[in-house]
């Protein structure tokens, strides 16, 4: 079994979601501490052709706190600010009407933690692009937060029997392929390959969140972007 381990991001860039795709069991490693000013509340969209980066607005968040203990605000206004910004950006894309949909349907999902809220936006964005991928938290089953780093990540592979561990490239220096290997596990990287598409007529951006890919393209075409990739 193919199984990823990853920090839950909110609507992720297509690099996340080619590792999400191509695993046959996804861990969203939520109880970990909370990363200031990471990619688990905040990414980046086109806005008149340059990159905006949006945040989640959060309740007392702190690097103190583990993911799964953090809260979205309870300000009423963000989500339709949000998807006013979304709206203002991407009217005139071919897939706008669509891809907004999927997008609102995730933004106004009513969750208090922004574990949950995640976790329910892979749901209906998995539904929308056939990504069939088993999605698990890591809070929920293993047990083991005693454990650190490598050791912890070997312990869910353990847990789950699976066989192949993926993980993002920019972890290479992170794990041993000796302890994976002496545990009967494959290690490998997933490296993207260039995904280019048309923004308007705009010099392209690229590794903006999915939103982005969405308006930009339909279904067919994202799915030919999940397999843009090799493992090293």
């Amino acid at each position: 079994m193919r199984l990823a381990i990853m920090q839950p991001y909110f609507l992720p860039y297509i690099g996340y979601l080619q590792l999400l795709n191509g695993v046959d069991k996804f861990v969203l490693y939520d109880d970990v501490n909370y990363i200031n000013k990471g990619w688990i509340n905040r990414n980046r969209v086109l806005v008149n052709g340059q990159e905006y980066l949006f945040t989640i607005p959060l309740k007392d968040a702190s690097q103190n706190k583990l993911i799964n203990e953090i809260y979205l605000s309870n300000d009423p206004k963000w989500r339709g600010k949000l998807l006013k910004t979304l709206e203002q950006a991407y009217k005139k894309a071919p897939f706008y009407f669509t891809a907004f949909a999927v997008t609102e349907k995730i933004i106004n999902l009513d969750a208090e933690k922004l574990s949950d809220w995640i976790a329910a936006g892979f749901s209906i964005l998995n539904d929308y692009l056939g990504i069939e991928t088993e999605i698990v938290a890591s809070s929920s089953i293993y047990q083991n937060t005693h454990l650190k780093a490598q050791e912890r990540i070997l312990d869910i592979c353990r847990q789950e029997k699976a066989d192949h561990y993926i993980n993002p490239i920019g972890g290479v220096e992170l794990y041993d392929k000796t302890a994976f290997e002496q545990n009967d596990i494959r290690l490998n990287f997933i490296k993207s390959k260039p995904v280019v598409y048309p923004q308007f007529k705009n010099e392209f951006v690229p590794w903006l969140s999915i939103v982005d890919g969405m308006m930009f393209n339909d279904v067919p075409k994202i799915k030919e972007f999940l397999n843009e990739y090799e493992l090293v």
